[in-house]
């Protein structure tokens, strides 16, 4: 009698997102106002117009105001310096690619800080890559992290691949995880918060392999990364109980063949990274993660808005404090 295969089951974003959208509910419940999300689209990526849409659709459906504004690139820097400075908006997202260049990584920076629902400003990529959780010393308001990075640390949680036993920084002890793509805005960020949470991730690229680690033993606060001179994907498959890829194009395909059985495989790429034969070989396969990036985006506006509201209650405490001292000196 033939040995039977295990069963891989394919879970859908739509499982996923069930118990964000109650954390959101639940949050939007807090405020007395509807988030005003707005998206800049300059570019002609039909995958960032489907992107809008989407995150437009979700929006309405979920009890936020979404406006959509195409601007031409040449005048996006201007438009989205309008927003910053416009008290109606609360959260600011850009339809990346728009010139496919470091200009891309200046627009990432125009954006303010208190409305970057992506996460993509020099304080919170910092905050991320430094395995800093906090934006405040009493540890009260949560750092913002990269929206579709996030979402996948939310399906590993869905997964249960965190071990939820462990304390936060450790639950992905002992887990080895390849990540195919280092872009700036997903893979590397990606591969640093596996580390920092304590797995072993190959960090694979066009060009080579690196080991995002937080170090053996005594374990260090952020993760480290050393180069694998002569390392390829070979190398790193058969080593890891989950395969993270994203590389766009629809040319790409895993190489099934090296994959460990019973691996746990997920694709972020907007086309299919792994042929359908995946299902004989992964024990969970996660097919797509666009709606639950969208989802954590919600999240992120959400936590931006509460945190302003903390700032601005904190504030007139201090000063109604300061002026009940005035005027039992005065």
């Amino acid at each position: 009698m033939a040995e039977e295969k295990p069963h891989c089951k394919v879970v859908l974003a739509n499982s996923i997102v069930k118990n964000l959208l109650e954390e959101v509910h639940d949050g939007l419940k807090k405020i007395n106002k509807k988030p005003l999300l707005v998206g800049f689209l300059s570019s002609a990526d039909p995958a960032a117009r489907v992107y809008a849409e989407w995150t437009g659709k979700t929006c309405s459906e979920n009890g936020f105001a979404f406006e959509l504004r195409e601007v031409d690139r040449e005048l996006l820097e201007d438009a989205l310096i309008d927003a910053n400075n416009d008290p109606k908006v609360d959260g600011i997202i850009v339809y990346y690619p728009i010139f496919g260049s470091r200009q891309d990584q200046y627009l990432q920076q125009i954006v303010d800080v208190s409305k970057d629902v992506e996460g993509l400003s020099h304080r919170y990529i910092f905050n991320m890559y430094q395995n800093i959780r906090f934006l405040d010393p009493q540890n009260t308001k949560k750092s913002i992290l990269p929206c579709t990075p996030l979402a996948v640390i939310k399906i590993l949680e869905y997964l249960r691949i965190y071990n939820t036993i462990l304390p936060y920084g450790n639950r992905l002890h002992g887990r080895t995880v390849t990540v195919i793509n280092r872009s700036e805005v997903v893979g590397r960020p990606l591969a640093a918060l596996l580390a920092n949470d304590g797995a072993c991730v190959y960090s694979v690229d066009i060009n080579d392999v690196q080991q995002f680690t937080r170090g053996e033993g005594l374990r260090k606060r952020r993760h480290e990364v050393v180069e694998k001179p002569g390392w390829t994907l070979e190398d790193c498959l058969p080593l890891s109980d989950v395969v993270i890829s994203g590389v766009p194009g629809d040319k790409y395909k895993v190489p099934l063949h090296m994959l460990r059985e019973g691996a746990v495989c997920i694709n972020f790429s907007s086309e299919r990274n792994f042929r359908p034969e995946v299902k004989e070989k992964a024990s969970i396969y996660v097919p797509a993660i666009g709606k639950v990036t969208i989802v954590v985006l919600l999240r992120n506006l959400l936590r931006i808005v509460q945190n302003k509201i903390d700032e601005e209650a904190a504030g007139n405490e201090e000063k109604s404090s300061e002026e009940k001292t005035v005027q039992a000196t005065s």
